[in-house]
């Protein structure tokens, strides 16, 4: 199957996207030339002079939620709307925004119980591919899935719909990762 200029396109835009938002988040945190920190940075606790004492902010939107199990697996967080591909050393490979469906699981642990590489119908509609199911709430299969066209879900009121969507790139990498059996971890 060829590879559609728009799925090329929309996966270096998200790339850019990330590695841009990488460098900033980096450049933010950096010392200044005086010994400082830039403004919004967390200064040292020992600077400070109250040692063990967090200040500054929440950490940052991309940073794993605390508690979200061991080993492989993939956190889903609800609130957030981001998912993160945690490898067996417990580090994120990979994390990304996702666009849930009217229906979301509750906060748990789930595995993946099936998936399908061919395009189908989801539940909104729209065909989708890459579907990897982990979850049913009343009736409502909940998975991941990535638009055939590239598309986000336009919210529907009054449907139920279980998809996460993701953006191509990031439902390929999902597809690649989290096989039968992975763990997934729901967090608030």
């Amino acid at each position: 199957m060829p590879i559609r200029s728009g799925t090329i396109v929309t996966a270096l835009t998200t790339a850019a996207l990330a590695a841009i938002g990488v460098l900033a988040w980096q450049a933010s945190a950096a010392p200044d030339h005086t010994g400082g920190t830039h403004a919004g940075a967390a200064p040292s606790p020992s600077a400070s002079g109250a040692p063990g004492k967090r200040h500054g902010g929440p950490p940052p939107a991309t940073a794993l939620p605390a508690e979200s199990g061991q080993g492989k697996r993939v956190v889903y967080a609800l609130g957030r709307k981001r998912v993160w591909l945690v490898d067996v050393n417990g580090t994120a490979d990979r994390t990304f925004t996702v666009v849930p469906g009217s229906v979301s699981p509750d906060p748990g642990t789930y595995t993946v119980t099936s998936r399908t590489s061919t395009p189908i119908i989801g539940s909104d509609g729209v065909p989708v591919e890459h579907v990897v199911r982990f979850a049913r709430v009343d009736g409502t299969t909940i998975g991941f899935s990535e638009a055939v066209n590239g598309s986000l879900p336009t919210p529907q009121t009054g449907k139920k719909a279980g998809g996460v969507r993701e953006l191509p790139a990031d439902g390929d990498a999902m597809w690649q990762f989290a096989l039968n059996g992975t763990k997934v971890i729901v967090v608030p």
